[in-house]
């Protein structure tokens, strides 16, 4: 990673006088002032609207004539008041998607918001979009897709055109549109690759975009979490090795608390989900809105977890966010507002305990710890206690806390509460140690992880020649997120003193209708991951063909799938 803006990783060399009796010295990834401010907004609101969005589907098949698309109610005031209902501090606006649809005034393509009536063709919802979060105080990000079916260049392509003569033409009109939409409208603090983005742009993101974070490309500094269930991993590290950053597509599965790059993730997850998946508007889906638990327990395994929460807002085909997903969003911030804004009390400061004292005995199930980001997330580890009685007792520990941990436990009445860090990269330096005692259940843990059965092999199905099979994933990868497919040995023969198991090679994956290679690696010696991170429709089956043989011993064993989840 070599931008200078975007990429480049500050060092700065503290020291600890011990780390778990060790004499220790580290050097500490700090973020950029653009990181440093993208992770203190902690809730950010998607806009997704296209011409989708009057088809009732995921992404534009084309088949809308676009003097049809007329959002006569559109109102960007609107959606910055929803915003803020809810907290959010940033909205992210889908100015193109899949299909090409351009929401600003472009001469790139005759498929956009000038070719529809509404405003005569005059319209930009990007300015509009612009000076409405400048009334609101509201900063502004902009989703452009690196590709366009137009061009052959469809989903998960990175903006790589089947055609290859048609790649450099389309590089110049991806590369203009990126630059009208970060220099028209005044600043731009994200910028979103969905997918990836294989077209050269690094020169104009270091020149018209350098106080924005950039979400996957080669420019990227900040990651996908790998699923869009709204949950990121604990512990969660904002640190990775620049080897996985460079990629463009690295999500929180590579993190790891003494790498050298600076990458924190992001949670984003559709507010139409509850037993669907919906990005775009679609009429008759008043009955996927998460509910204020649901949405509750994503913000406490997002934000609540050090992450940001990207949370979706899909205005219909008149250009507002419908009635009843506004109240839902009302209630969101409400409850969040009435959880954690005004603590019982709370304290900071530097070294390895921080502690609180009440003035007489208080009922407390709740703490948030933020550590100084401007100075990196140090903390490897530590225990939160409560005194009664005359001691100490223990009520929960951790690992990671950076930009906000939220710890919740039974309701204790204690006289003091503190929070000892364990292990630590530096001296910690701890901006929030603030309790709660929050008079409401808090949601259980989602579900486990579950895994299916897809296949299974005896003693005579593999011999030690190579066999090509084909395994169809397409009915269990139904919604976007990492995968493990494992191939794992129940039985062998023991009388044979010779390795058993399976061999693989030459692994293959079919998905979103091409050859999508770069979705899978093998993380051991029997289990792939596959990363599914568009939406695509049913027709596009995902197959993976492999090359296996047995080794020289007979078993026999299952072949499973589960979706990774946090």
């Amino acid at each position: 990673m070599k931008s200078v803006v975007h990429c480049i990783i500050i060092f700065s060399t503290f020291f600890s006088s011990h780390i778990n009796g060790q004499a220790t010295t580290d050097k500490i990834p700090l973020p950029t002032s653009s990181q440093l401010r993208w992770q203190k907004y902690e809730q950010i609101m998607f806009v997704c609207l296209d011409p989708c969005t009057w088809q009732g589907r995921e992404y534009d098949n084309h088949s809308t004539p676009l003097n049809q698309i007329n959002p006569t109610k559109l109102n960007t005031d609107q959606w910055c008041e929803v915003a803020k209902s809810w907290g959010a501090k940033l909205i992210l606006f889908v100015a193109k998607h899949t299909g090409g649809f351009c929401w600003w005034q472009t001469e790139t393509t005759n498929y956009g918001i000038k070719e529809t009536p509404w405003k005569n063709g005059n319209g930009d919802v990007l300015s509009d979009l612009s000076k409405s979060c400048k009334k609101y105080g509201l900063d502004l990000g902009v989703y452009i897709y690196p590709g366009d079916a137009q061009w052959g260049a469809g989903i998960g392509s990175g903006g790589t055109t089947q055609d290859p003569s048609k790649q450099e033409e389309y590089n110049r009109v991806f590369r203009t549109q990126l630059s009208e939409v970060l220099t028209r409208y005044g600043s731009i603090r994200e910028v979103w690759f969905d997918g990836n983005c294989s077209i050269p742009v690094s020169d104009i993101l270091e020149k018209d975009a350098s106080d924005a974070v950039i979400f996957q490309g080669k420019s990227a500094n900040i990651r996908w979490v790998g699923n869009e269930d709204g949950f990121a991993p604990y512990p969660n590290w904002y640190t990775l090795s620049y080897s996985d950053l460079a990629t463009g597509k690295a999500t929180a599965l590579q993190s790891a608390p003494y790498e050298e790059a600076y990458a924190p993730v992001e949670v984003d997850v559709p507010l139409l989900k509850k037993g669907g998946h919906k990005w775009f508007w679609a009429p008759k889906t008043e009955h996927l809105l998460l509910d204020v638990d649901q949405l509750m327990d994503i913000y406490y395994k997002s934000v609540g977890r050090g992450a940001v929460l990207l949370l979706n807002s899909t205005p219909d085909t008149t250009g507002l966010i419908p009635d009843s997903h506004i109240t839902r969003y009302k209630q969101f911030g409400a409850e969040i507002k009435r959880r954690f804004e005004i603590p019982l009390k709370r304290n900071s400061g530097n070294g390895n305990e921080i502690e609180i004292q009440f003035v007489k005995p208080q009922k407390v199930n709740h703490v948030i710890t933020q550590e100084k980001l401007s100075t990196g997330q140090r903390v490897l580890s530590y225990i939160i206690e409560g005194y009664k009685n005359g001691k100490w007792m223990p009520l929960t520990e951790g690992r990671s806390i950076g930009n906000k941990k939220i710890d919740y436990f039974p309701l204790v009445e204690i006289e003091k509460i503190r929070i000892r860090l364990t292990k630590f990269k530096a001296t910690p330096q701890i901006l929030n140690f603030a309790a709660y005692f929050i008079p409401s259940e808090v949601v259980k843990d989602a579900e486990q992880k579950q895994s299916w059965l897809i296949g299974n092999w005896q003693a005579n199905t593999y011999t030690q020649d190579w066999e090509e099979v084909n395994l169809n994933l397409t009915p269990f990868i139904t919604t976007i997120g990492q995968y493990e497919i494992t191939f794992k040995t129940l039985i062998i023969d023991h009388k044979q003193n010779k390795p058993a198991g399976l061999e693989f090679s030459d692994w293959k994956l079919k998905m979103y209708g091409r050859q999508a290679q770069e979705a899978i690696e093998r993380i051991d010696d029997n289990t792939f991951r596959l990363t599914h991170s568009q939406q695509t429709l049913d027709e596009f089956p995902i197959i993976l063909k492999i090359r296996i043989r047995s080794k020289p011993t007979k078993s026999a064993g299952d072949i499973s799938i589960k979706k990774i989840k946090y």
